[in-house]
């Protein structure tokens, strides 16, 4: 398995699909990095090259993408800063709800987690005790 800046590129793929697997590099910045080191988008990974290895990591570390760690730091200090200042998005990220305005009376399951059902409440039925 080719590794492109500490993340290993499955071997089966073509070399413009498995680019995207590093952390802030799509599709279309996949065809621009391979159209710049002059590799065909149709190649797969594992008959890459050493040297074709090292100009496809030149050109990302050279065209001043954030890839990886440092893009991933860069997404949690502005979640942060949203946090401390008590902005409308910083709050709906704390309390783990949708931030981009979905609706939360039904769907939203991904970010709520699973049903917490409360039962056991009839309206008619005398309380017990």
């Amino acid at each position: 398995m080719p590794r492109i800046l500490g993340v290993d590129i499955p071997n089966a793929k073509r070399i413009e699909i498995a680019l995207t697997y590093l952390y802030g590099i799509g599709r279309s910045q996949s065809k621009r990095i391979l159209a710049n080191v002059k590799i065909d988008v149709n190649k797969r990974a594992k008959d890459l090259t050493d040297t074709e290895i090292s100009s496809i990591t030149n050109e990302i570390q050279k065209g001043g993408l954030k890839v990886e760690g440092d893009l991933r730091r860069e997404v949690q200090q502005n979640i942060k800063r949203l946090i401390d200042i008590r902005a409308f998005r910083g709050l709906r990220h704390a309390k783990g709800l949708p931030v981009r305005g979905q609706r939360t009376h039904t769907n939203a399951r991904t970010r709520k987690g699973p049903r917490k059902t409360i039962g056991g409440l009839n309206k008619g039925a005398p309380s017990p005790g």
